[in-house]
C-alpha cells in the first residue's frame, strides 16, 4: 500500500471527525466543575484515575475549599485526606496546593489562559493545560492526547508515534483547528464505546471504512 500523503491523510481525518460529530453530538468533558479552578483541580486529580472516581470526590473538596485562595493556604495533610480515593494523593494534594499558591502569587488568583503560562504551574502539563483552556475557556491551543486519543489515533494512522507530544503534533497538522477541543472529547467517547482496547467493537464502528486497521482487530 502506498504511503499516505498529508494532505489525503488530512482529508481521511475530515471525513472522520465529521463521522465522530454525527456519533457523539454532545460530547463534552465528564468531569464536573463550577469555575475554571474546579477544572483545573478535577484534571490534576484526573491522572492515572477515572472520571468517575474524581467527580465522587470533588464534590466535599469543593465544598471544604471553595477559592483559589483557600486552596493555596489548605493544610496539605486535610487535602490528602480529602483525595485519597483518587489515588497518588500525596503528589496530587502537592500540587494541587502549590499551584494556587503559583496562581495567586503571580496571577493575583486568576486562571492564565496560554499553555506556555499553565505549564509553569506545579502539576500542570501540556495536556492538562489543554484541558483548561478547551473545556474551561473555548481556546483550542493544542489537542488533549490521552490513552483514548493516543490509541485510536495511531489505529487510525493519524499518526504512528507513541510518544503525547509527537501525536498532537501530528494531530495538529491534519484536524482543523476549529474541531481541536471537539476532537479530543469524541475520540474519548469512541474509546468508552466503540473501540475499546481489549474488545474494539469494528462491526459496530461508524468509521470502520476509513480505519486501515479495522479488518484487523476484530
Amino acid at each position: 500500500m502506498p504511503r499516505e500523503s498529508l494532505t489525503d491523510r488530512a482529508a481521511r481525518a475530515k471525513q472522520i471527525v465529521a463521522l465522530l460529530k454525527k456519533t457523539y453530538p454532545d460530547a463534552r468533558t465528564s468531569l464536573d466543575y463550577d469555575s475554571v479552578h474546579q477544572l483545573m483541580v478535577a484534571t490534576i486529580l484526573s491522572a492515572q484515575c477515572t472520571d468517575e472516581r474524581v467527580n465522587m470526590t470533588t464534590p466535599a473538596l469543593f465544598e471544604r475549599f471553595k477559592t483559589v485562595e483557600e486552596f493555596a493556604s489548605a493544610d496539605i495533610s486535610e487535602l490528602e485526606g480529602l483525595i485519597q480515593s483518587c489515588g497518588f494523593f500525596r503528589s496530587k494534594a502537592k500540587s494541587i496546593k502549590n499551584s494556587a499558591v503559583a496562581l495567586v502569587e503571580k496571577f493575583d488568583g486568576k486562571i492564565p489562559q496560554t499553555i506556555d503560562q499553565l505549564v509553569k504551574l506545579p502539576g500542570v502539563g501540556r495536556k492538562t493545560a489543554s484541558v483548561i483552556l478547551g473545556a474551561g475557556f473555548g481556546i483550542a491551543e493544542g489537542i488533549v492526547v490521552d490513552t483514548h486519543v493516543a490509541r485510536i489515533s495511531k489505529l487510525l494512522k493519524l499518526t504512528a508515534h507513541t510518544d503525547p507530544v509527537k501525536i498532537e503534533t501530528d494531530l495538529m497538522k491534519v484536524i482543523d483547528r476549529d474541531d481541536w477541543i471537539r476532537f479530543s472529547h469524541m475520540m474519548i467517547y469512541h474509546g468508552r464505546a466503540i473501540c475499546i482496547a481489549r474488545r474494539p467493537k469494528c462491526g459496530d464502528c461508524p468509521l470502520a471504512r476509513l480505519c486501515p486497521s479495522a479488518k484487523t482487530t476484530n
